[in-house]
């Protein structure tokens, strides 16, 4: 019997073969989806801690303005520490023919225990003069081991031989759009120092912290110790706050949030579908189950081959969604990961597990579909399972009672009413079936416009065209009386590290300073309004705000690290206003607010106006001359850096567009192919009476149409809420994505639903053309 009923499966299968590739379609989608994030979440989170624990990534970097060997050792000597390396750490210049760069070299001694390098090719710098040359720099400007480089540091050239080419796990990620061609990292043996720097001395160090202990109280301790020794102490760094560490762990967190969000919503979409098809399609099986009850098969086994159908649809559909993630997903996440960080060796491989919650979550509802639409039917006898179900007593419709309305309407148009009317809950399964696709589609084209939002945020927020950001504690003093010409306005701006805090809560954060009247910072509020600086309070990120309660008057406590304070110093500040910052929220208070809370405002950075756009590489070149000068920004590195957001997620969001118009497509025209194969006999009666095939057709694909017209009424104001759940999700407080949508996105997606609606409509054509009158006018016989 099960042989059988196993060949009338394929039978179903091959008879349908178009609703069949629809459903295989809608799983697909999940499963591509759930194994390409799920991946690509796990193994960046499994190689980076991997990575940084065998390379022993440094717990705390702290900075002087110059150390010795022995001075490092009573630092050594603190408990909490595992152990301390003093290294030299500086910046040098290198030109070449059309283009210059900027490395960054370290130091590095003979036993290296921290932060140690991964040495790809060549060997460790052991003697004077020998550099490791960061991997991916070497790459952009060709360079190999053995050959001789030449950097200016301090007015003065400097050559190295490459002794070989490596990555550091404390360099992972070197700035925001990781430009390998103007920025590199190089470590020289101890031996140089003297070539750099007046005598032997460290200007940094490495410490390795003992398992469990708190890194806060061990800061507070070496800075009390710097003071008692009279070191010259600058500042410190947790490896939470370093920049490579920090950005790749934000990624962990977002693909994450990510990996968890849109496969969910896939999976509940899917489910939904799934449920309503398969209800439908076996409704339409309702003789062939009073056929096999007549034959003898039990109602257990009945359900049982049934219940196949999805699950033989949830395992061809989940193959094939794996498949694709390993053949699309995960090339390209290999190739966005190697363009945002230096991790060698890490490899992205699909689990053979990540198939099984696929075909477990499309199984599973399939068969909860299965079992409750079969339990009324099976409990009918056979004689009358095998019968049509009787029609309906039809009362008049609305549009009849209307007097002169239903008369003139065409006959078309009554058949049409009359079909939606007398069968409501289909109707209603089909304008579900278009309601989630149509939230689907407007929500997939939601999530790109706030990408593009949030990358267009860095242009609209930040209007100087340069940013000079100074070495810690070398900001000069008077700074106005040694500015070049052309500038038209400057500002001061301070960046400290800080914490906020709400009862047991704590969250790291960053408290930025300057004037109220910078017009080169502009800030907005959830609804795109203009808001400034209050002299009376601080300016809290949307971000921030949503996740902790905060509002407008509310007094919010950071915990602020100042470079005039050896201790970080708890401040509570009165919430003056809310902004919206989609990337690298921070909060925001003048120095005439700061003054109140008895903290001394001292600047980092220093953002400029030109005159004219042609000052600008003239005051580029001012500033980059100063030896003071970390870090210059200009408009073109904005634009860089938007354009790299854009780039590294636009591929998830666009396959989240693909993947949710296929989806959509399998909706309507499996729900649409279940409508024609349950009107056969009233097709057939049209056909019969006179209807050339395509007033049929057209019949059908208004009917199609209105459904949709109706479908996308109800869609809209539930977009608003899935859509606003799904932004709420992936949201963070280092992450606020726009959850605002627009008219052009509403509009393409219902564009989009129809379009579907008429691809599906063409493509049944053929079903219909395929209906015989006389099988059809008498399968009641």
């Amino acid at each position: 019997m099960f042989a059988l009923l196993a060949r009338k499966l394929i039978r179903d299968v091959k008879q349908s073969v178009g609703s069949f590739i629809a459903f295989v379609l809608v799983v697909a989608v999940g499963a591509f989806f759930y194994a390409g994030l799920v991946t690509y979440s796990s193994n960046l989170n499994a190689f980076a801690t991997d990575y940084f624990k065998a390379h022993n990534l440094s717990d705390l970097n702290v900075y002087y303005d110059r150390i010795t060997e022995r001075e490092v050792a009573k630092i050594r000597a603190i408990e909490g520490i595992s152990h301390a390396e003093g290294r030299y750490t500086f910046d040098a210049a290198q030109a070449f023919e059309d283009d210059k760069a900027t490395l960054k070299i370290h130091s590095i001694p003979a036993n290296n225990t921290i932060n140690t390098p991964a040495v790809l090719s060549g060997s460790l710098p052991t003697k004077k003069g020998e550099i490791l040359l960061d991997a991916h720099y070497a790459k952009e400007h060709q360079y190999r081991v053995g050959d001789r480089i030449q950097v200016r540091v301090n007015e003065r050239d400097i050559a190295f031989t490459i002794s070989g080419l490596g990555e550091n796990a404390e360099h992972a990620k070197k700035n925001d759009i990781q430009d390998h061609q103007a920025y590199g990292v190089a470590y020289m043996a101890e031996a140089s120092i003297p070539e750099v720097t007046d005598g032997f001395a460290y200007n940094e160090i490495l410490i390795d912290a003992r398992d469990g202990f708190d890194i806060d109280r061990l800061g507070e301790s070496i800075e009390d110790a710097s003071t008692q020794h009279r070191l010259p102490f600058v500042a410190q760094e947790p490896k939470e706050r370093t920049f490579s560490y920090a950005k790749i762990q934000e990624t962990i967190r977002n693909n994450q949030l990510m990996s968890r969000v849109i496969p969910f919503v896939l999976f509940l979409i899917e489910a939904m579908i799934l449920f309503l098809a398969m209800s439908r399609m076996l409704d339409a099986e309702r003789k062939q189950v009073g056929i096999m009850k007549a034959l003898g098969v039990r109602d257990r086994t009945i359900l049982l081959h049934y219940m196949g159908y999805p699950v033989l649809v949830g395992i061809i559909g989940s193959i094939i969604g794996w498949a694709l993630a390993a053949a699309v997903f995960v090339p390209f996440v290999s190739a966005s990961s190697a363009r945002a960080y230096s991790l060698p060796g890490i490899e992205f491989a699909l689990s053979p597990l990540s198939i099984a919650p696929p075909i477990l979550v499309s199984s599973a509802f399939g068969m909860l579909a299965c079992y409750l639409s079969a339990r009324s039917i099976l409990r009918e006898r056979a004689a009358q399972a095998m019968r049509p179900k009787p029609p309906k007593s039809m009362k008049k419709l609305l549009v009849e009672r209307v007097p002169g309305l239903w008369s003139r309407l065409p006959y078309r148009y009554k058949l049409i009413l009359r079909n939606v009317f007398t069968k409501k809950g289909k109707a209603l399964a089909s304008a579900a079936g278009v309601v989630m696709s149509t939230v689907l589609l407007i929500t997939a084209f939601g999530t790109q416009t706030a990408l593009l939002q949030v990358a267009d945020q860095i242009e609209e927020a930040n209007t100087y065209d340069l940013r000079i950001d100074y070495a810690a504690g070398a900001m000069p003093e008077s700074l106005q009386l040694q500015l070049p010409a052309g500038i038209a306005s400057s500002y001061l701006v301070a960046e400290w590290p800080a914490e906020y805090r709400q009862a047991d809560a704590k969250e790291l954060a960053t408290l930025t300073v300057t004037e109220r009247e910078n017009r080169l910072l502009q800030f907005m509020d959830a609804n795109k309004n203009s808001i400034r600086l209050d002299n009376n309070g601080v300016l809290v990120p949307q971000s921030y705000a949503d996740q902790y309660g905060i509002a407008i008057g509310d007094t919010v406590q950071l915990l602020v690290t100042t470079p005039e304070r050896s201790k970080p110093v708890s401040v509570d500040m009165k919430v003056a206003s809310i902004s919206a910052q989609y990337s690298d929220p921070s909060f925001y208070c003048t120095p005439a607010y700061l003054a109140q809370l008895g903290i001394a405002y001292s600047p980092t950075s220093l953002l400029i106006e030109a005159d004219r756009a042609a000052d600008v590489p003239v005051i580029r070149t001012f500033f980059e001359q100063d030896q003071r000068v970390e870090a210059i920004t200009d408009q073109q590195d904005l634009k860089k850096s938007a354009q790299y957001i854009v780039q590294q997620n636009s591929f998830v969001f666009v396959m989240f567009i693909v993947c949710a118009a296929i989806l959509s497509f399998g909706a309507i025209y499996t729900i649409s192919s279940i409508n024609i194969y349950e009107r056969q006999r009233e097709l057939a009666t049209l056909k019969v009476l006179g209807y050339q095939r395509n007033q049929i057709n057209r019949l059908v694909f208004v009917e199609n149409s209105w459904i949709t017209v109706l479908s996308v009424i109800v869609a809209l104001p539930i977009s608003g809420y899935v859509f606003a759940f799904i932004i709420e999700a992936l949201s963070s407080t280092h992450q606020q994505i726009p959850d605002q949508l627009n008219m052009a996105v509403i509009l393409a997606a219902v564009a989009l639903s129809f379009l579907l609606t008429f691809l599906s409509s063409l493509l049944l054509r053929r079903k219909v053309s395929g209906i015989r009158m006389i099988e059809a006018l008498k399968a009641i016989e």
